[in-house]
């Protein structure tokens, strides 16, 4: 749950409501003129910043369990049901 969160507060803080009502709207002076393509490539942006930004972490902590929960590592110590034999 606590990830989730988390998730929902970076997407909330990349991109802000005045940022997507940008996107949908013109400017509000006559004669003012917004570029949407440049706007929808910024979002875009900012949701692949986030993106990897979440799947590096994600990737670390994989990477971080494997090496440590490895069989071959000194530390690791069996459980009661592989030092007991019973599965």
């Amino acid at each position: 749950m606590r990830g989730i969160t988390a998730l929902l507060v970076a997407v909330l803080v990349a991109v802000p409501p005045a940022t997507a009502m940008q996107a949908h709207a013109a400017g509000d002076e006559p004669g003012e003129y917004l570029d949407r393509r440049v706007e929808i490539w910024n979002l875009f942006f900012r949701l692949m910043v986030v993106a990897f930004t979440i799947g590096a972490i994600v990737s670390g902590t994989m990477v971080w369990q494997v090496w440590r929960f490895r069989e071959s590592n000194p530390n690791a110590k069996p459980t009661p049901y592989e030092e007991k034999g019973e599965w």
